[in-house]
């Protein structure tokens, strides 16, 4: 029972409590009271929630129970009688006490009147000769379909629905002259303030006297009355309506048009049978083409909402005409409910005026409240989406501006983009760049799902779409979308949408692409701009047109400036300081100051690569002797072993391997008899002799090695078959230790045979095969009869020095043959040459101009020691094959002569 305290009247609530009815409504705020009869409240229906009015009459209080017959009356009629000008009835609750009827939401006329005032004389009288129209039509059907009389005809009776329409009521007195029950011609003269109503007749002779005349004269006459209360509200009653009623003078026209005086004239007429019914003021007004219904504009309007289906696409264009001229000026619950709804209905039907209904029904929503505006405007808007019609499809994406602030996330998300997204694939190029501009209104109401993977899986399309206009719009939707991504979506799609744009075909294309990444330049993180957008948008520098090249060029200010700001604040290094509080020592660092030019950047590349590998082994210490006391002073790089691996090998003798492409910088091994405990001697020069047997043998190895190398350096197919030392044979290849043999045991020349003598090499000298190619002194004071046998690799741009393996040989005497053959095995020969070892002077300044190229071996540097031979001219194919096949002869016959020196030494 705690509803009934929020009924609009105490009255009403103790009513209800006492008489225990089961209301359909809630009563609301009492609206009107009209003569004591009956009282008008706005109510909520309980079923839906609509809003509802209810006609309460009360019955309670002996000085109203003869008004009761009225009542009953009003609501039998009101169920029975339909037409869209009559108050529409929707339910009664009846009681002994009380009669609720209800009804659609209405106001009465009485209380909107005054609200019209201040309007212009045309609108009131365009908004009063439609209302009175709209009377007429209910009275005609009245008086002639239904052969009845109203009877109670004034402004009490007439009610204004939401929409401004003219609703009629107050049937209290609605009467058949064939209906036994009629009250009007018994009981009429009791219902409170009619007298002021009725006509000359009935004032003479009563109610009854009018049951056998045209039913229509009692209510042509109050049509009259009530055309000068609607136009004069403010003037007494005409004289008229009192004995011996005379008629209207000029003076009593008051506000009433000119067109309609004299026919309101003829409806006062005192003769019942010359007075002008209802029907016939109709007919007068709506005739063409001066009909003063006819030409009111709210009148042609409803009239062609009404008949929009059916008429014709000129009748359309014409209605459509006027409401675009006569929007302004139409009463705003017009537009809202009698307009509106007829446009949305137009739209849904389809048909080529779709584009033009759209325009009209958004301008007619700028006049509504806020509230009403989902409701009346955005809902049959959202449901347009799902027509295949192209036409309002397109109508509804030109106009998406004017409502689209309105729209809520989970309707654009769930009801507007499913139908939206089928644009990006129509047939129609103008729907597919249409369905493109629209989405930079709708991306922000967008879920993150929608914006950053469905929305870019169709954008990927439409970039590649046949018309240039839309690759070009798409680019600029992604660029003016890019904040709004998420963080991973920009790194993965922005720079290839943008790239992909700037090598479009169309040159607009290209200069959106670049703006786009302007545009986005904050998506971007600052190491990105330097690794990526520089990178991929570098090339639109030179682009064939000067536009996309004046936008490249300010996009690469652009990005340099924030790069310049950002590098400005990093640190100068990231180089942690060693223990002394040094920086820590990079191989081939950056020198200190900057080259401006090409020549000057290619020679000081190579003087930091020539002076970081001559850092490993200063001069001072290839002239003195290894001590045991002392430690090595190399500086060693970061990928030679470190001092305890360099200790543990102390005394192993490492033989270079030239197969490898990847060696350690300068090292320096001492040959020992093997064993990693002597210590004080394994670091003395010459504490561990080699014998000359196994040197002499080592020797002719090498040479025969060497002959070979030499023979396949020189191929007379392919002059640039160039090979280095990384490929020599077998003989120079590292051979493993397992045996206690450093040198391995794959000897040219068969030890075990019985000719042969090795004594003969006994005081041979121990000739070095590789000469040191830096100033280092071929002798070391410390130790006159010892040489440096020393071994260097090829060099490249950016790869480490070859392990250099040096030993301490004793030098002997040898014969003079083997001196001889030796002496021309080690002879110049046009062959492949080794470049120099980085430790020694260049023979040129290294430039990225000079003449040899990337693969061009520059020309060996002649010994100092070594005379210049014939030999090292250029040679043709043949001499060099000539000169190949010496030397192979040459080489069988000193390993015979090793052989039979062998064999000699063996018998004696």
């Amino acid at each position: 029972m705690d509803y009934l305290r929020t009924l609009g009247s105490a009255a009403v609530s103790t009513l209800v409590q006492k008489s225990g009815l089961n209301l359909p409504f809630s009563l609301g705020s009492k609206v009107n009271q009209s003569e004591g009869y009956y009282s008008l409240y706005d109510a909520t229906k309980r079923d839906d929630g609509s809003p509802v009015s209810v006609f309460e009459y009360d019955f309670s209080d002996s000085a109203r129970r003869n008004t009761k017959v009225f009542a009953q009356n009003a609501m039998r009629k009101l169920r029975t009688t339909r037409h869209p000008d009559v108050l529409k009835f929707m339910e009664v609750v009846e009681s002994d006490t009380t009669i609720y009827i209800m009804t659609e939401r209405v106001r009465p006329l009485s209380t909107v009147l005054p609200q019209y005032s201040n309007k212009s004389a045309q609108e009131k009288e365009d908004w009063l000769l439609w209302g009175l129209h709209r009377i007429s039509v209910a009275l005609t059907f009245l008086n002639d379909q239904c052969i009845s009389t109203h009877g109670n005809i004034s402004t009490r009776a007439i009610f204004l629905s939401p929409s401004g329409e003219w609703k009629l009521g107050g049937f209290e007195l609605f009467s058949n002259p064939k209906d036994e029950a009629a009250i009007l011609y018994t009981m009429g003269g009791l219902l409170p303030g009619i007298s002021s109503l009725s006509p000359p007749e009935v004032k003479k002779s009563g109610w009854s006297s009018v049951k056998e005349a045209d039913p229509a004269a009692p209510d042509a006459y109050a049509l009259g009355l009530l055309l000068h209360a609607v136009f004069n509200p403010t003037q007494p009653s005409l004289a008229t309506a009192e004995p011996p009623h005379p008629p209207p003078s000029p003076a009593s026209r008051g506000a009433i048009p000119t067109s309609i005086f004299p026919h309101f004239k003829k409806l006062l007429n005192p003769n019942p049978k010359g007075r002008l019914n209802a029907k016939g003021f109709l007919d007068i007004g709506m005739s063409e083409p001066s009909g003063f219904f006819y030409s009111n504009r709210l009148v042609r309007v409803c009239a062609g909402l009404d008949n929009f289906p059916l008429a014709s696409d000129g009748e359309k264009a014409l209605l459509l005409k006027t409401l675009k001229e006569s929007a302004s000026s139409f009463p705003p619950e017009f537009t809202s409910y009698r307009v509106l709804p007829s446009l949305v209905s137009a739209l849904e039907h389809g048909g080529a005026s779709g584009t033009t209904i759209l325009p009209l029904l958004l301008q007619f929503g700028n006049n509504i409240s806020p509230d009403t505006y989902p409701k009346v405007i955005l809902e049959p808007i959202i449901k347009l989406y799902a027509s295949p019609d192209r036409g309002l499809r397109l109508a509804l994406l030109e106009h998406l501006p004017e409502y689209v602030e309105k729209l809520d996330k989970k309707a654009v998300s769930d009801k507007i983009f499913p139908h939206l997204q089928t644009g990006f694939a129509d047939t129609v190029a103008v729907i597919r760049e249409a369905t493109v501009k629209s989405i930079i209104l709708l991306a922000p109401k967008l879920s993150d799902r929608l914006l950053n993977n469905d929305l870019l899986r169709l954008l990927a399309k439409t970039q590649m779409d046949s018309e240039a206009s839309i690759r070009t719009n798409t680019c600029i939707l992604l660029g003016r979308l890019g904040p709004t991504l998420g963080y991973n979506t920009k790194r993965k799609v922005l720079v290839p949408a943008f790239s992909r744009a700037l090598k479009d075909s169309f040159v607009h294309a290209r200069v959106a692409g670049l703006m786009a990444f302007m545009a986005t330049i904050d998506c971007f993180e600052v190491p990105e701009l330097a690794t990526k957008v520089i990178p991929n948008m570098a090339f639109a520098l030179v682009d064939d047109e000067k536009l996309v090249r004046d936008q490249a060029f300010k996009a690469l200010q652009l990005f340099v400036k924030k790069l310049e700001d950002h590098v400005a604040k990093m640190p100068e290094t990231v180089i942690v300081p060693t223990a002394e509080g040094g920086p820590t020592p990079m191989p081939g660092a950056a020198p200190a100051s900057i080259v401006d030019s090409a020549a000057g950047a290619a020679g000081s590349l190579a003087g930091w690569a020539i002076s970081t590998l001559g850092k490993k082994i200063a001069v001072s210490d290839m002239q003195n002797p290894i001590n045991s006391g002392l430690s090595v002073g190399l500086d060693r790089s970061t990928s030679a072993p470190d001092s305890a691996s360099l200790s543990s090998h102390i005394g192993e003798i490492t033989r270079p391997s030239f197969h490898k492409s990847v060696h350690s910088s300068s090292t320096i091994a001492t040959t020992t008899n093997g064993s990693g405990s002597s210590k004080g001697k394994a670091l003395q020069l010459g504490s561990n002799k080699i014998p000359a047997s196994l040197s002499v043998a080592k020797l002719a190895e090498q040479v025969a090695a060497e002959e070979e190398f030499s023979a396949s350096a020189f191929d007379a197919d392919n002059p640039w078959a160039k090979k280095s030392s990384l490929d020599l044979p077998g003989a120079f290849k590292k051979v493993g230790s397992d045996d206690g043999n450093p040198w391995g045991s794959d000897d040219l020349i068969d030890v075990n045979a019985d000719e042969g003598d090795w004594s003969a090499f006994e005081s041979a000298p121990a000739v070095s095969v590789h000469t040191l190619l830096s100033s280092t002194p071929a002798f070391s004071p410390a130790n006159p009869g010892t040489s440096w046998l020393s071994a260097t690799d090829e060099t490249h741009w950016g790869a480490t020095p070859s392990q250099t393996t040096n030993g301490y040989r004793p030098r002997s005497p040898a014969g003079p043959a083997i001196q001889s053959s030796i002496k021309r095995a080690l002879s110049p020969t046009p062959r492949s040459h080794r470049p120099q070892s980085p430790l020694s002077k260049p023979a040129q300044d290294a430039d990225w101009d000079s003449a040899g190229g990337w693969d061009d071996t520059p020309a060996s540097k002649p010994s100092a020691s070594t005379p210049t031979s014939a030999s090292q001219a250029p040679v043709s194919k043949e001499e060099k094959a000539l000169e190949m096949a010496r030397r192979k002869e040459e080489r069988k016959q000193r390993i015979a002569m090793l052989k039979e020196q062998k064999k000699a030494g063996g018998k004696a």
